[in-house]
């Protein structure tokens, strides 16, 4: 059976959410992992939660992602390991390499908390492998510095080899070519700036968010 692995940071504040989807929704095993860790339990799959670690402090992510649990989760990456970078999981990803590109202040400079619609761009990947190709989905954002940057050759890049994998279908934040998520080239890592573990049921008013995670049990139960 799937287990997953939650990384805490100092400033994590999206955590027990992850935690709850997992064991509540689809109920499976998950694991607390102190950002102090120099080792990876036995799991399946790495969430990246939420928040503001390290205070925000110089940039967003970029303190954690000199952690020394770092080590071992590139390590988990390049052995074929999934991982979700949720909001500050996804500056954290790129902040250390995993990812390519910077996240900068919204074109707004404000925080912005609110639903935006997405499409979803690839459903061919561990993540959204329950989605309709092109299926528009609605989730919650809760960010300032959540603008996708990356070069144009890079975007290029993103594009052909269909490591887009969602878009704001109507931009809240500058992003370059709407972007909301993005796929490592190895295709085993999704950064993206939307919170799926907010959306999990009708009484929060959003409940496909819990697809992603469904998504994640289905091809890890099902390979």
């Amino acid at each position: 059976m799937t287990k997953f692995g939650v990384i805490i940071f100092p400033g994590s504040n999206c955590d027990l959410d992850a935690i709850y989807v997992i064991e509540n929704i689809v109920k499976r095993k998950v694991l607390k992992i102190w950002h102090k860790d120099r080792s990876l339990p036995d799991i399946d799959c790495i969430i990246i939660p939420g928040g503001f670690s390290f205070g925000d402090y110089l940039r967003p992510g970029a303190i954690a992602s000199h952690s020394p649990i770092m080590k071992p989760i590139k390590e988990f990456s390049r052995n074929g390991g999934l991982i979700l970078g949720i909001c500050n999981g996804f500056q954290i990803l790129t902040e250390a390499n995993i990812l390519p590109g910077v996240m900068l202040r919204n074109i707004s400079t404000r925080f912005i908390s609110k639903k935006v619609k997405l499409k979803v761009l690839n459903n061919n990947t561990p993540f959204t492998n329950l989605f309709s190709k092109n299926e528009i989905i609605e989730l919650p954002i809760a960010h300032k510095d959540g603008n996708y940057y990356a070069p144009l050759e890079m975007i290029d890049e993103l594009k052909t080899k269909n490591r887009l994998i969602f878009s704001y279908c109507e931009n809240p934040n500058g992003s370059v070519e709407d972007i909301a998520g993005i796929l490592n080239e190895e295709g085993n890592v999704l950064g993206m700036m939307p919170h799926p573990e907010r959306a999990y049921e009708g009484l929060l008013g959003l409940e496909l968010g819990r697809k992603i995670f469904e998504s994640i049990v289905n091809y890890l139960e099902n390979r």
